[in-house]
């Protein structure tokens, strides 16, 4: 049986807030029965942009991470409701039925994304239904993936075999895995969010006057094991991301022809830019 999936790449991701808006327009003073109440006017944002910045100056990334709820397979809200009001359908989508929801908070404080928001003048709980009264209609997208100017969501209706190939294939992941609640909401470039980078730029003197290398190559190396490897842009700046906060110490070595090469200790704890690392000139 085929069931409903989300997409999300990261780093397609700029905050645009389309996807956000969208749900906002679907639900606001709208009511689907057995799908979803009437979403508040404010206060609730059943598709959240939840915004990191790493690095430092210059050389800042700002990641932002689309939040909902993730459909899961093994559902905390679904335990946690009484009188089945939560239901996980066939095809894979998790409902907060509203005529059964009324009064129980404790299926919000059960989420451990924080994608149940609370209602407070209908005393609902109440998470994005992945647009269930849509794709009942016959639509094949939720509109936050019709919305994205950039195909960051994508919305996928397959088998759970063709699911397991996409998440090996494209290296997917899911938010918080040892929470265990097997998400139906997917993720790419997740490390953009939950990992450091690390970076820096290259110079060396050029007929007497510094100026900035490219092409250089750079190896960051850690326990005497090369880990990744680059090559400096046309600005001499380098890159390397993906990399555990805290993780410890590394080494950087550069090398360019016609300058000595370099290295450089460092330790890492949150991301970093490095500077500017000068290379002496060969003929010196």
């Amino acid at each position: 049986m085929k069931k409903w999936n989300l997409i999300i790449d990261v780093a397609k991701c700029f905050n645009c807030n389309n996807c956000a808006l969208a749900v906002h327009d679907e639900y606001y003073d709208n009511e689907f029965p057995g799908i979803s109440a009437s979403m508040p006017r404010l206060g609730h944002r059943w598709i959240d942009l939840i915004q990191r910045e790493r690095g430092v100056y210059p050389m800042i990334d700002v990641v932002t991470l689309p939040v909902t709820c993730n459909h899961c397979d093994d559902a905390p809200c679904l335990k946690a409701a009484r009188n089945g009001a939560v239901e996980k359908r066939p095809d894979g989508i998790v409902v907060i039925v509203p005529e059964k929801a009324k009064g129980q908070r404790q299926i919000v404080d059960s989420c451990p994304y924080g994608a149940v928001w609370w209602n407070e003048e209908k005393s609902l709980p109440q998470a994005w239904p992945f647009d269930a009264h849509l794709l009942d209609a016959g639509w094949t997208k939720v509109r936050a993936s019709q919305s994205c100017p950039t195909e960051a969501i994508r919305t996928l209706h397959v088998t759970d075999d063709e699911m397991r190939r996409l998440v090996k294939d494209e290296g997917l992941e899911v938010l918080q895995p040892e929470a265990g609640t097997r998400p139906r909401v997917y993720y790419r470039n997740l490390d953009r969010y939950t990992k450091a980078l690390v970076g820096g730029s290259v110079a060396g003197p050029v007929a007497g006057i510094e100026e900035c290398i490219a092409g250089a190559a750079v190896s960051l190396v850690r326990d005497g094991r090369k880990v990744a490897e680059t090559v400096t842009d046309t600005f001499g700046d380098f890159r390397f991301d993906g990399l555990g906060e805290g993780s410890g110490a590394y080494r950087l070595e550069i090398r360019k022809s016609g300058f000595v090469p370099g290295t450089l200790d460092v330790t890492l704890g949150q991301s970093a830019y490095l500077g500017v690392i000068t290379l002496a000139s060969a003929a010196a």
